[in-house]
């Protein structure tokens, strides 16, 4: 996937709008570091690009969460004690 810089974007923009509609996807670097994604999106199909990008986020997020769940052994929790855990989080809520 292309990268562009930050520095690039701004003072290429022009270029860069040509190129996304090619390449589809750039990745955007600020000191040599990702800091975000560029997508190519036509008025057609933008809202279906935006639904599709947060669907995928929130699949990302859940993946994340059950990768720490497994590092840190929740994974092994019986029902009764996910249930005792969720009755907990409820309670302290309530208040």
């Amino acid at each position: 996937m292309k990268t562009i810089s930050v520095r690039d974007l701004r003072s290429k923009s022009a270029q860069i709008w040509r190129e996304l509609q090619r390449e589809k996807d750039m990745v955007v670097t600020s000191k040599g570091r990702p800091v975000g994604v560029l997508s190519y999106a036509s008025e057609a199909n933008l809202e279906r690009t935006l639904t599709s990008m947060r669907r995928a986020r929130a699949m990302l997020g859940l993946l994340e969460m059950q990768v720490r769940s497994v590092k840190v052994g929740r994974d092994r929790l019986s029902l009764p004690e996910i249930n005792a855990e969720i009755g907990a989080v409820r309670r302290k809520r309530a208040r």
